[in-house]
């Protein structure tokens, strides 16, 4: 008889990391861009602008540059979070370039292309020095100390537009608390993450929600009034309920009780009636969203919240075109509060929907890679972090349709506003370390055959 001869070793398991998707959804992003970048120069002066390939090659050079990056340091992040941050991008920049056309003496697009180049390179800074998000986590305490300072310092500044959250020094000038929710997202998730079952599971129970004790949500709840409060202060109602909402949100994902939804709403709903009757500056917008034809009637002409609605009628399903809408006729902030009328004036029904889609694949991504880790910190910072692009999409999309009382708020990635962008910007890098460690499969799986990429919880 002859000795049995050994098993062949298993082959070697190639796990997709889906790099060269997203190469390929990167080049379909930017050659979008500039064909709306071509598209309005054609329509506006029949012509193809001189200045296309200088900003395809730039915009299509970042795109690179925040790939290569990926593929090296996080190769098995989610390959659809970086195409759909640079396509936006992109569009914003055609609609900021296309509303330039209108205002000659105010050029906004080639400033925020150099805020979009900086939100890149602190993209590529994260991506490549960030190992681990988990690493964040140690420093939860310094993070709400840092946000709250960034909150307090612009109250020393002279308001804009009525409203006290700018910081200008000389002909430069920045909004810090788009920063702060950032900080405090990761603070929200380093403290329900440790206290969560505490938070579920002990308390006192009133009718069906399971209240904690004091000495577990006391901190919490004074770091996120003192928060709510100091915006209060400086009149920037937006971000309050962007934190109230972020707030609430976590505290469900962590506890998993669906009352802390009905307590959210119910607080939501007294808090905006109490600002919305005493606080002027609210007020206004409040009545301006009840009867937005109050102007028109009075004869004193159709105020912005009017020329929005009129630019997405104008639309209809597929718009008017690139370069051939009138949505300037907003006013002052056409670029910023009410770049989504111009999009949906130019684009129609059918481009505003694709915008909604996109901004719906990015936040779904980041609660997808969030629900696929087992360490409780990164999921609720991943779900925190998405949850901060949802709840502004809503907020301002819902404002300038009229759906809600407008606040002023810049829709990601696509309204002119350098602290906003560089903030997404990082919001998509962290998303993209957390989707990578997601991804990633166990050195224990890569042994056995199994490819299901799960993250461990190392500690």
């Amino acid at each position: 008889m002859t000795a049995p001869r050994p098993d062949a070793p298993p082959p070697e398991l190639r796990l997709p990391k889906r790099r060269g998707v997203e190469l390929s959804l990167l080049v379909g992003a930017v050659l979008i861009s500039v064909y709306g970048y071509a598209d309005v120069g054609l329509a506006r002066d029949d012509a193809v602008p001189p200045d296309v390939a200088g900003y395809g090659a730039g915009l299509g050079l970042l795109a690179l540059l925040a790939h290569l990056a990926v593929r090296f340091r996080a190769p098995y992040a989610d390959p659809l979070l970086l195409p759909i941050a640079v396509l936006l991008n992109g569009l914003g920049l055609v609609l900021i370039y296309r509303l330039d056309l209108e205002t000659p003496k105010d050029q906004a697009a080639p400033t925020q292309l150099i805020w979009s180049t900086l939100g890149v390179a602190f993209f590529i800074v994260v991506v490549v020095f960030l190992r681990d998000h988990r690493v964040l986590q140690r420093y939860a305490y310094l993070s709400v100390a840092a946000a709250l300072v960034l909150m307090i310092v612009p109250i020393f500044f002279p308001a804009v537009n009525g409203a006290k959250i700018w910081i200008r020094i000389g002909g430069f000038s920045f909004q810090p608390g788009e920063f702060a929710k950032i900080l405090l997202a990761v603070f929200f998730a380093a403290y329900l993450s440790a206290n969560r079952n505490a938070l579920a599971y002990t308390g006192r129970k009133v009718w069906k929600l399971q209240l904690p004790t004091g000495r577990v949500l006391g901190p919490i709840v004074a770091i996120w009034l003192l928060s709510v409060c100091v915006l209060v202060l400086e009149r920037d109602l937006g971000t309050s309920l962007l934190f109230f909402g972020l707030f609430v949100i976590m505290l469900y994902v962590a506890t998993g009780r669906t009352g802390w939804i009905a307590v959210g709403l119910l607080l939501a709903a007294v808090g905006a009636f109490v600002v919305g009757s005493f606080e002027p500056h609210v007020h206004s917008r409040v009545k301006d969203w009840l009867d937005p034809f109050a102007t028109i009637a009075a004869g004193q002409g159709a105020g912005q919240l009017a020329q929005s609605l009129f630019a997405f009628a104008a639309g209809g399903m597929l718009g008017t075109g690139l370069g051939l809408g009138h949505s300037v006729l907003i006013g002052f902030a056409a670029k910023s509060d009410f770049i989504l009328a111009t999009a949906g004036e130019e684009l129609g029904l059918s481009g505003l929907t694709a915008i909604f889609l996109l901004y719906t694949l990015l936040v779904a991504r980041g609660y997808r890679a969030g629900l696929a880790l087992r360490d409780p910190f990164g999921r609720l910072l991943s779900i925190g972090l998405a949850s901060i692009l949802a709840l502004q999409v809503f907020v301002i999309a819902g404002g300038v349709m009229g759906l809600i009382p407008l606040t002023g708020m810049a829709m990601p990635f696509l309204a002119q506003g350098g602290s906003s962008v560089v903030t997404n910007w990082i919001i998509v890098a962290l998303l993209i370390r957390v989707s990578d460690l997601a991804r990633r499969p166990h050195p224990d799986q890569v042994e056995t055959g199994v490819v299901a990429p799960v993250a461990e919880n190392r500690q």
